[in-house]
């Protein structure tokens, strides 16, 4: 098992997890996935990881801007995947903790998620990665019809943005 920064080439493999977790109903809003060139454009550039084992990418994790403000150059909202046949092995708690060291590397001082209160082992990885609850961001928006919550976390890091 090996991290590998994402690049157009494993887009094939990073958007079947991504349309696996959009299936579930509790990872994200979207109800499909993007083209490669809307994703890379909606995402930093740096701190995009894959996690792979013989060339199949189990899992993925990247980081969207919160703002196009400078000021908030060094926030951005976390996004962590795993392919289903790959869960329960603990890579994304792996991914989560390579993409809090990269993004410190990249600059990044707070790291926020969005979480439906329903994934609790989102909630729980991200919670053991030293996020901390803010609230819940009740009916944030509907899904098929439905208003859902969503729990928002923040991680402050104790390596960037202490000055």
């Amino acid at each position: 098992m090996k991290f590998q920064e994402l690049t157009s080439k494993h887009w094939a493999q990073v958007k079947n997890i991504y349309e696996q977790g959009i299936a579930t109903g509790n990872a994200t809003f979207q109800t499909a996935s993007p083209s490669w060139e809307e994703w890379d454009s909606s995402h930093v550039k740096t701190s995009r990881i894959v996690v792979t084992e013989n060339d199949e990418v189990l899992g993925w994790a990247a980081i969207t801007p919160v703002s196009g403000r400078c000021v908030y150059a060094g926030v951005g909202e976390v996004s962590v995947y795993v392919a289903a046949n790959a869960q329960g092995r603990g890579l994304g708690k792996a991914l989560l903790q390579e993409l809090i060291k990269q993004s410190e590397a990249d600059g990044f001082w707070t790291l926020t998620a969005g979480i439906f209160p329903e994934n609790k082992g989102s909630l729980k990885i991200h919670e053991k990665a030293g996020f901390k609850i803010l609230g819940i961001r009740e009916r944030i928006g509907k899904m098929n019809g439905k208003w859902r919550d969503t729990v928002l976390l923040e991680r402050r890091s104790e390596v960037v943005g202490k000055d």
